[in-house]
């Protein structure tokens, strides 16, 4: 049994706080708004975003950051990306050196241009970070039903004492050493959802969705193994696996908000509506400014920023990329003759 305080009780920290507790281990939730904490405690449920989803009664809820952060194990951090970087700070004097904190959410930091995990230890020098990351939407992971994740780690010993933590009959985990890898393809994918979305909303088919998701997966790899991921993630559960939910299911809160932009909401209209952290629109900017960085053709995302925040209009961005100069699929594939 392991000590673990899950640091955000939105629906994806609710829904690992009941998976912990259910695999035996001792759990504490922890939400920032005093209000919503005594309402979870009175109704043991997220009644909004995990209907019908009871919270067992051994498990913890608390807005005292202290005590819930104080003498764990396991801090797993499950707040909304723009505010890991803060939560990071306040959790400076709490917690032992050596703490494991495992990130759970995805982004990319938009003025600094980094990942969670280095946001986390830049606050959190002595921290020993980790991320679980994959296709995994809190709506079906409350549920049971099955799910693969990836735990990625800087050592094996502790990658793969994470993965016999989360796992369980409905959630496989499976390791990795690439977290830089893991931690690109899943902000990235988000910018692609939007776009998925946007196509939907705009009434387009199958066809598009599948091309806006295999082009989306090079353009994030291509990136991603720029700037020193490597490859083979981004053709796993972190990478195409992750890509594919976000872009497809109905659950996907940044293909919900491309929707309503296709639909000819504006971006601030489609958040609103959303009602929650939209990751994709503070991930475009960032993959935007990382593509320049590293000199990578990123015609997707460049396009989702010119519709976000340039009011370019949705389907003349589909028109300029359908209308590209023509290329070869894969340069390193070469002719024979």
């Amino acid at each position: 049994m392991a000590k673990t305080a899950v640091i955000g009780a939105g629906s994806w920290g609710t829904a690992l706080a009941i998976l912990l507790q259910e695999n035996g281990h001792q759990v504490t939730l922890w939400g920032v708004h005093p209000e919503n904490v005594e309402l979870l405690k009175k109704d043991r449920e997220l009644k909004k975003k995990l209907p019908g989803v009871k919270i067992p009664e051994a498990i913890k809820i608390t807005s005292d950051l202290e005590e819930a952060a104080t003498d764990q194990e396991i801090l797993v951090l499950a707040v909304p990306s723009v505010h890991t970087r803060e939560t990071a700070a306040k959790l400076k004097g709490l917690i032992k050196d050596g703490q494991l904190i495992v990130d759970v959410s995805k982004g990319i930091e938009e003025n600094t241009l980094k990942t969670l995990s280095e946001q986390i230890q830049e606050e959190l020098p002595t921290a020993n970070v980790a991320i679980l990351s994959g296709p995994s939407h809190a709506e079906e992971v409350a549920r049971k039903l099955p799910t693969t994740c990836v735990v990625g780690a800087t050592d094996k010993k502790t990658a793969e004492y994470l993965q016999k933590v989360f796992m369980s009959l409905c959630f496989r985990v499976y390791t990795s050493p690439d977290i830089l890898g893991i931690e690109i393809g899943g902000a990235l994918k988000n910018v692609i959802a939007l776009a998925a979305g946007i196509a939907d909303g705009l009434g387009y088919g199958d066809n598009t969705k599948a091309a806006l998701i295999t082009r989306g997966i090079a353009e994030i790899s291509r990136l991603g193994v720029k700037m020193g991921g490597k490859f083979e993630s981004f053709c796993g559960l972190t990478g195409i696996g992750d890509l594919i939910v976000t872009c497809a299911s109905m659950h996907s809160r940044n293909r919900r908000a491309g929707y309503l932009i296709g639909q000819g909401a504006t971006m601030e209209e489609a958040m609103e509506e959303v009602q929650m952290v939209v990751e994709g629109v503070y991930s475009a900017k960032a993959g935007r400014t990382l593509a320049k960085k590293y000199g990578v053709s990123m015609p997707i995302v460049e396009e989702i920023n010119k519709v976000l925040f340039e009011g370019k209009s949705a389907k003349e961005a589909v028109e300029d990329l359908m209308l590209r100069d023509p290329r070869i699929e894969n340069s390193a594939l070469p002719w024979e003759a």
